[in-house]
């Protein structure tokens, strides 16, 4: 009797395990710097509530978010080739998306600019760079309802 009850208590830990990885909000984070999505990658991961998945390049990102299913997006306004306003449309033209929130990460506002605004700027969520995590992280909380 004693097995048994050993292995019900190993299968209870696993079934607890399993459940708090799940419950990981999942980031998916663009921006063609990588220093800059390493960086968030990091910091986000480290608070033990979110997955991030990094993405350096336009198009990969649309494919990566196709993979990843994002609770949020986090992405630069300015990159090579399809920038972040081109990329939010492709994202929210897909019905798997369409409800993803998507936060800007922009240095063409001010902290200033953005705080006035109450952060969001033409109907869309922004932050200014450079980042402050703690600012991120109650960005992120505030669309996800956390």
């Amino acid at each position: 009797m004693n097995g048994n009850r050993n292995d019900l208590e190993m299968n209870t830990c696993v079934t607890m395990k399993t459940t708090i990885k799940t419950d990981k909000q999942r980031i998916l984070v663009v921006d063609d710097q990588a220093s800059n999505t390493r960086l968030l990658k990091l910091c986000l991961e480290r608070t033990n509530d979110y997955v991030v998945r990094e993405e350096n390049d336009s198009i990969a990102a649309l494919s990566a978010a196709e993979e990843f299913l994002p609770h949020l997006i986090l992405l630069d306004v300015m990159m090579p080739g399809m920038d972040g306003g081109e990329l939010a449309a492709c994202f929210q033209a897909n019905p798997k998306f369409k409800t993803v929130p998507i936060v800007f990460l922009t240095a063409a506002v001010t902290k200033g600019e953005v705080a006035a605004s109450g952060g969001s700027l033409g109907g869309r969520a922004f932050l200014a760079k450079p980042v402050v995590l703690t600012e991120v992280v109650a960005c992120i909380k505030r669309h996800l309802g956390g």
